[in-house]
């Protein structure tokens, strides 16, 4: 006597095992290995994957990737920095690390690296050699210069700063964000050393964009709602080594900081509604004002 064939539903995906229990989403047959816990009841596997396809991603407060927790951009910053040192140090030998420079003879000297990509503005014929600067067609200098240091000492003081704030700063704004805040504010300081600097006085150094992550602090942590006095004397300290030591940049400085704060404000206060068009049409059209302000001190200095 033979036996009626079996009537139970089978799972889709295993064909040999019955099962009455069913996604959630679709309605078909599962078996206990494609079964995923869902809020309510369980999914097959198409159907988890469908859903993680369309869910958001987390984002920051201000529409960065939450991938920023990991400080993969301030990392790079650092490297890139660090690399570019060792560069120059190959380029310099031992005196292009410490002992030459100002700081009490604790900076480095120039090297054939910094000089090539340090802000200058305009080195005419009269100085000897050929006429070089910005306001020659180096515009590569208003970039290069924020990667430039003059000595290891004159690295670290920068790179322990980029690391306690791009790290907070990036957990907030996202990499892309912060990365963008960054370049911007030292394009900006190299900006306003190009334009307030005597044409033929170098400058160099991440500080300009290390500056205006102090002022984008001070932005961001408003935004939030944050106290923001344990940041004054980190502020205070920066300035009075601007305006007390020798060599240093008072416009990179300068304007570093006001370029981060005004690229912080964008990317802070950016409608929620709009905030990355806002944010990119923002930030692009501080671009274009830094630009024109680089070719109006360039048509000034060749007038």
């Amino acid at each position: 006597m033979s036996e009626a064939p079996s009537t139970a539903p089978v799972c889709y995906r295993h064909p040999s095992r019955e099962t009455y229990i069913r996604c959630t989403r679709c309605d078909r047959p599962i078996c206990p290995d494609c079964m995923n816990e869902a809020s309510v009841g369980h999914q097959c596997p198409e159907c988890v994957a469908d859903g993680r396809k369309t869910q958001r991603s987390a984002r920051t407060a201000f529409g960065g990737s939450r991938a920023g927790q990991a400080g993969y951009a301030t990392r790079a910053l650092i490297g890139i920095n660090v690399a570019v040192m060792i560069v120059s140090a190959l380029a310099g030998g031992a005196k292009a690390i410490a002992g030459s420079g100002g700081w009490f003879g604790l900076l480095g000297s120039a090297t054939s690296v910094t000089r090539w990509g340090e802000v200058l503005g305009y080195a005419p014929y009269t100085l000897g050699g050929e006429v070089h600067g910005v306001a020659a067609g180096e515009w590569w200098r208003l970039v290069t210069a924020m990667f430039l240091h003059y000595g290891v000492l004159h690295l670290l003081l920068n790179m322990m700063l980029l690391w306690q704030l791009g790290r907070y700063l990036e957990a907030q704004l996202g990499p892309v964000r912060f990365a963008a805040l960054y370049l911007l504010a030292g394009l900006g300081g190299n900006v306003a050393a190009y334009v307030f600097t005597p044409q033929n006085q170098p400058a160099a150094g991440a500080s300009t964009a290390v500056f205006g992550l102090v002022a984008a602090m001070f932005v961001v942590n408003r935004r939030l709602k944050l106290d923001v006095t344990a940041l004054i004397p980190l502020l205070v300290v920066n300035l009075l080594f601007t305006f007390t030591i020798s060599n240093i940049s008072v416009a990179g400085h300068l304007g570093g900081l006001v370029a981060g704060a005004i690229v912080a404000a964008v990317l802070a206060y950016a409608p929620a509604a709009r905030r990355t068009p806002v944010q990119a049409i923002g930030c692009a059209a501080f671009f274009l004002v830094l630009l024109v302000a680089a070719v109006v001190r360039t048509q000034a200095l060749l007038a």
